[in-house]
């Protein structure tokens, strides 16, 4: 099949097209990013133009190789064993790559596809249920009670909380987080969240990212990923995150090279005390290192709360401190130092959190 060429199997919202002409008019009813994907998907050209998510640094545009784009439909297609006739639901935005890989796939694949608004809870109301959809972890905590609606699920797009995890255990949808970015046309690896073996109701097993085929992974000297993935990439691709290599094809993400704190020459990784911390704080936050003329950086805990006496901060040490006392939880390093409370976080267009622009509102 060439990169661009309608699949006889697909339908979107129910309606199967004759040709590219036909859907592309079609979409002209739903939003303007879809409609303008489809145009592009479908022209001449061998590239299309995405934005990056800005999660790391400024938004910018890159160009994606059609036939890039489809191979990763089809590797996506292959593992999780999503053939012809899938019933898939889109509820992510097209502006972006999530979004518009979601329409690839169904579109290459073979898919029937429904397009729902992109809202925090998209399952609401909605009788039918799917095989397959892709949600960010705020979409999954809020469509908690009706998530049974889709069969698998990837999420992606930020960090699923030890709580939520928890939780998802004893539900029959099949869930997995995503690693990836816009480079590498969404995932390269995925890790799955729950439905394990010999889980009790206080532990949680752990497992790690699984890369798909046709990818290599590698460290440099920082301990940062390295991808290779020649079906998706011309290049290799150096992150900033980093990780513990697993085995060839597996591996452990520990948080960001760019968010590591170096703390009396402690290095701490924000990610994996926010895992600890989400066990007894209900509300966003995250935790970040600020200059400090001794330790070099210090730990503080960002809460997004209208709360800014100091007895809750107090309040809330205390509670931190006592329920972490036990072993191989928080160390007396990850101890956060100090406590803000801010209204309201600053995001990017698709709701990450912005660390670096929301603690210039702490009032440090």
């Amino acid at each position: 099949m060439k990169n661009n060429q309608l699949h006889i199997d697909f339908k979107l919202n129910g309606n199967s097209f004759s040709t590219s002409d036909e859907l592309i008019s079609y979409s002209a009813n739903l939003s303007k990013s879809t409609h303008q994907f489809l145009r592009d998907w479908f022209s001449k050209s061998a590239f299309i133009e995405v934005k990056t998510s800005g999660s790391t640094g400024k938004p910018k545009m890159i160009h994606l190789k059609k036939e890039f784009m489809m191979n990763s439909a089809l590797a996506t297609g292959a593992f999780f064993n999503l053939p012809e006739n899938t019933t898939a639901l889109l509820c992510m935005s097209t502006d972006y790559i999530a979004g518009k890989m979601m329409l690839v796939r169904a579109l290459g694949l073979g898919w029937s596809l429904d397009v729902v608004d992109t809202v925090s809870n998209p399952l609401k109301g909605l009788e039918k249920h799917y095989d397959f959809s892709a949600m960010v972890p705020m979409q999954l905590q809020s469509s908690f009670s009706e998530i049974e609606k889709v069969k698998k699920l990837i999420v992606g797009g930020g960090i699923v909380s030890e709580d939520l995890e928890s939780q998802l255990q004893g539900v029959s949808t099949e869930i997995f987080a995503t690693f990836g970015m816009t480079e590498t046309i969404t995932h390269i690896a995925v890790k799955k969240l729950n439905q394990f073996k010999n889980v009790t109701s206080s532990t949680v097993e752990k497992s790690y990212y699984q890369v798909l085929p046709n990818v290599s992974i590698s460290q440099d000297h920082r301990n940062c990923l390295i991808i290779d993935a020649p079906k998706v990439s011309e290049e290799r691709i150096s992150t900033n995150d980093v990780v513990e290599l697993i085995s060839k094809t597996e591996f452990k993400w520990l948080g960001r090279y760019d968010n590591v704190i170096n703390s009396g020459g402690i290095k701490l990784h924000p990610e994996e005390i926010e895992k600890k911390l989400s066990q007894i704080i209900n509300q966003r936050f995250f935790v970040a290192g600020i200059p400090d003329e001794v330790l070099g950086e210090k730990l503080i805990l960002v809460i997004e709360s209208d709360v800014s006496l100091s007895a809750a901060e107090k309040s809330l040490l205390k509670q931190i401190e006592t329920n972490f006392a036990a072993p191989n939880s928080l160390s007396k390093y990850e101890i956060p130092k100090k406590i803000y409370f801010v209204a309201q976080f600053v995001e990017t267009d698709t709701k990450k959190i912005q660390r670096s622009k929301t603690i210039k509102n702490c009032n440090l």
